[in-house]
């Protein structure tokens, strides 16, 4: 892997921070809030504050493993470092699957908010809250023209990201200021079903399948891109504390700014939180409250977000896949940079054909899909504290910038959390995501076998606890609580407490395979990452890296 643009060390801290809030803020403050409410009431207050704490883990166990391998796309790679090819790939799959999924779910968002324009073609865009077939069509329209720009200029588009990050920040603060002044109804938060509406387990379930984890989902491009920082050991838990924290005093201000404004006599019309489905949540409230220059901020708003969110997932997503074509799994040619653009062409191509076939499939709205690649992050981040756990064992002289406190305490702890998260995203979500990363185990067997690798069992025998794992929370998730959307064979609490207890036996398994494939040296060996001398005289102006591009093209981005 050429490292020498990614270790260029230009990012400050501040930039970090615009990098992970930038990309925080895509299309889930345009639609997080109003499904939040639907699924969860007032509670969803406590949804996002959930979600905020169980990111805040995660990315602290990323924190300690991006910064010892400052690395593009890093989170692509660990699985390689810690358990060998089998595990490398089946989580980078994973990775490569929830990213390559962000693309077509924010032009699903400027779709539905297209609906609220007064123009008739405009309307016709979405029913009952699903697109249209005219509405397919535009998401697709919109997915091929952000792409395409990406796969001309994706320089073009990352020197004008600054200004959009600024312009994604001004839009929900006057959102939130124009919604509270017109009239902020406090009996919103404790009538019409109390403060829970839908029980405390709605306010679990809203964490991963009302855009919660989706919205904050935005800390990967601070692992992704630390190693860029001047100082990665510092600069990455602080961009992660910085950026997550600023994203949740931003939601939560959204999220009270959508329950206050709603009509009380809209509500009581509604029969509560449940039937209030807005297809454009803050701009048919602002429409509600005859909010005009509100409602056309927000129409304007709906493009750049999810627009200036793409910029980054395009590029990301290519970067997946070229990790995945480097370690063997996918064909070389996805690997391949265009010589004079710096992209990856071939790997943009092969993430423009997986957007269409996830709009075209499962893609009937933006509420759809977000249920189900905020599962398929989840699973991607499963290995972040497996990591930590392995490393602590195999590499305990490794250089670590960035020391994960209580490691063997708060590791376990992150990926049990990680494991109710999953089930908490309710069947059949959790079937669709399982059967969307297994597929990756026939591909490496078959992959494998064309290397001449006679011994298949002693390579996947450190990838099983993933393929137990998945397949048993699939099924608990299935015999779970009819509140989390199985069939009530395991009455409520003790289906969770189950998931919790076993996650903690699934994790320790993990972390002692991950130590067997290492003393077998089935891991992937330590990536040499290039260094240069500090450049003399007056620094380099700041930069940020462009993920999926290479050498010679450093653009700013804060996606």
């Amino acid at each position: 892997m050429d490292m020498s643009a990614a270790n260029k060390k230009n990012l400050s801290l501040f930039a970090l921070i615009m990098i992970g809030l930038g990309s925080i803020f895509g299309s889930g403050w345009l639609f997080g809030a109003g499904q939040a409410a639907q699924v969860a009431g007032p509670a969803a207050l406590v949804a996002w504050v959930i979600g905020a704490l169980f990111i805040g883990m995660i990315a602290m166990s990323y924190a300690e493993v991006g910064a010892a391998y400052p690395l593009p796309g890093a989170m692509a790679r660990f699985g390689s470092l810690t358990h060998g090819p089998v595990l490398g790939f089946v989580s980078g799959w994973a990775v490569w699957i929830a990213i390559a999924s962000l693309i077509p779910i924010e032009s699903i968002a400027g779709t539905q908010y297209m609906s609220s324009w007064s123009f008739g073609w405009a309307q016709g865009l979405v029913s009952d809250g699903n697109l249209t077939a005219s509405g397919t069509l535009m998401a697709l329209f919109l997915t091929f023209a952000l792409w395409f720009a990406c796969y001309w200029s994706v320089a073009l588009l990352a020197r004008a990201n600054t200004l959009l990050t600024l312009v994604k920040f001004a839009i929900p603060v006057l959102a939130v200021a124009a919604l509270i002044a017109s009239g902020f109804h406090t009996g919103n938060f404790t009538g019409h079903g109390g403060f829970a509406p839908n029980g405390w387990s709605a306010v679990l379930t809203a964490v991963t399948t009302s855009g919660v984890v989706f919205a904050f989902n935005g800390f990967q491009a601070v692992v992704n891109l630390g190693g860029a920082a001047r100082n990665p050991g510092r600069a990455i838990p602080l961009a992660l504390v910085g950026a997550l924290s600023l994203g949740l005093v931003i939601y939560l201000a959204l999220q009270v700014a959508f329950l206050g404004s709603v009509p009380p006599e809209k509500l009581a019309a509604a029969g509560g939180w449940h039937g209030i489905n807005f297809a454009s949540p803050f701009a048919d409230l602002a429409k509600l409250l005859m909010l005009h220059w509100v409602v056309t901020l927000l129409q304007f708003g709906a493009f750049i977000s999810p627009s200036g969110a793409n910029i980054g997932n395009v590029a990301s997503a290519s970067y997946m896949a070229q990790n995945l074509a480097e370690t063997g799994f996918f064909p070389k040619k996805i690997a391949e940079v265009h010589p004079r653009y710096g992209t990856a062409r071939p790997a943009m191509w092969l993430n423009l054909g997986v957007s269409v076939l996830l709009l075209l499939t499962i893609g009937h709205s933006w509420e759809a899909l977000a249920s189900v690649v905020s599962a398929a992050m989840v699973v991607s981040y499963l290995i972040g504290p497996i990591a930590v756990g392995v490393l602590r064992r195999t590499r305990p002289d490794l250089p670590r910038p960035f020391r994960l406190p209580a490691a063997s305490v708060l590791s376990p702890i992150t990926f049990a959390f990680a494991a109710c998260a999953l089930y908490w995203s309710k069947w059949p979500n959790t079937g669709k995501v399982t059967l969307l990363v297994l597929i990756s185990v026939p591909i490496t067997a078959v992959v494998l076998r064309r290397r001449g690798e006679q011994k298949l069992g002693r390579k996947f025998a450190a990838a099983w606890w993933m393929i137990g794992f998945l397949l048993w929370l699939s099924a608990l998730s299935a015999l779970g609580s009819p509140a989390f959307g199985g069939n009530g064979v395991l009455p409520g609490g003790v289906d969770i407490a189950l998931v919790a207890v076993s996650a903690l036996g699934f994790y320790f398994w993990a972390v002692r395979a991950g130590v067997q494939a290492h003393r077998e040296g089935l891991t992937d060996p330590d990536p040499e990452l290039a260094t240069e001398p500090e450049p003399e005289g007056r620094p380099e102006p700041e930069t940020n890296v462009v993920p999926g591009q290479r050498s010679g093209d450093r653009e700013a981005l804060v996606s």
